[in-house]
């Protein structure tokens, strides 16, 4: 009996004493990676509050355009700690987001509204930290197509020359709805009919009291005169002049010697043509 209780007090003994040893290797040994103790300011060693709450740890992101229009491409580089996970980057922005090797990715501009858009970065840092980071990315709207420059009004004249009575083709190529011309050579105005391509012709007919000179044709398209070439007429000669012929007066006619006077022409002197 008595064996055992000295039994019992070396065991109990040996028992405190490792106690203490064991509490006094934990109080000096540093904390695992991850836990936290408490400072004089409620905050622990590695900047969490007193409960144990891990912070927001330092991240940044960068997107390659400050601004792009919708579909575009648009790549972001993500700055956070070696060893971090759970990252992601998002935004109603974005659309197709992949992350590439190493701390990128890449995406396409979504169809949103235009203007200023957040572009979000979350994930986990090593020590189990949150990771937060934000970007602006300004989204564009498409530019409207610009309008085709019209191409500029022609005039073209099939001859730039006539008499009374001719004709002449007329031909003005414009983006407008209308086109004429005018010129004295051709008595004022002419209509021209439109084809629906922007080409209109007429055919305009030299005036009959027009004078020899130059005209000027003033084209017109849109209501607008637009180009005026120069047009040359002849006036037409007027007719022969009329010789009156008088009856010869019998007592100057000379009757040829050797021949009768029967009105006829000798016999030598028959054209060329005939077969006497």
């Amino acid at each position: 009996m008595r064996k055992a209780l000295t039994l019992s007090a070396i065991i109990l003994a040996s028992s405190m004493a490792l106690g203490g040893a064991t509490t006094a290797f934990a109080a000096d040994a540093p904390a695992p990676a991850g836990s936290s103790s408490p400072t004089t300011d409620g905050r622990t060693t590695d900047g969490t509050t007193s409960g144990g709450h891990a912070h927001a740890a330092a991240a940044g992101l960068t997107l390659s355009a400050s601004s792009a229009k919708p579909g575009a491409s648009v790549s972001f580089q993500m700055d956070v700690p070696d060893g971090s996970t759970h990252l992601s980057v998002s935004s109603k922005a974005l659309a197709d987001v992949k992350m590439t090797e190493g701390r990128g990715g890449t995406a396409v501009v979504a169809d949103v509204k235009e203007g200023d858009h957040g572009v979000s970065l979350t994930g986990t840092g090593p020590d189990g930290a949150t990771l937060q980071a934000t970007a602006r990315l300004h989204v564009t709207a498409d530019a409207p197509a610009p309008k085709p420059t019209p191409r500029p009004s022609t005039l073209n004249l099939s001859t730039d020359f006539g008499r009374p009575g001719d004709k002449v083709v007329v031909t003005v190529k414009t983006a407008e709805k209308n086109a004429f011309v005018k010129s004295d050579a051709f008595g004022g105005q002419v209509n021209l009919r439109s084809d629906g391509k922007g080409s209109f012709t007429g055919t305009a007919t030299v005036a009959k009291d027009v004078k020899s000179g130059y005209y000027g044709v003033h084209a017109f398209a849109g209501g607008e005169e637009f180009d005026v070439v120069k047009f040359s007429t002849e006036a037409k000669a007027g007719p022969a002049p009329h010789h009156d012929v008088k009856p010869l007066d019998p007592s100057l006619h000379k009757t040829p010697k050797g021949s009768v006077n029967t009105g006829q022409a000798p016999a030598g002197l028959l054209p060329e043509t005939s077969n006497a």
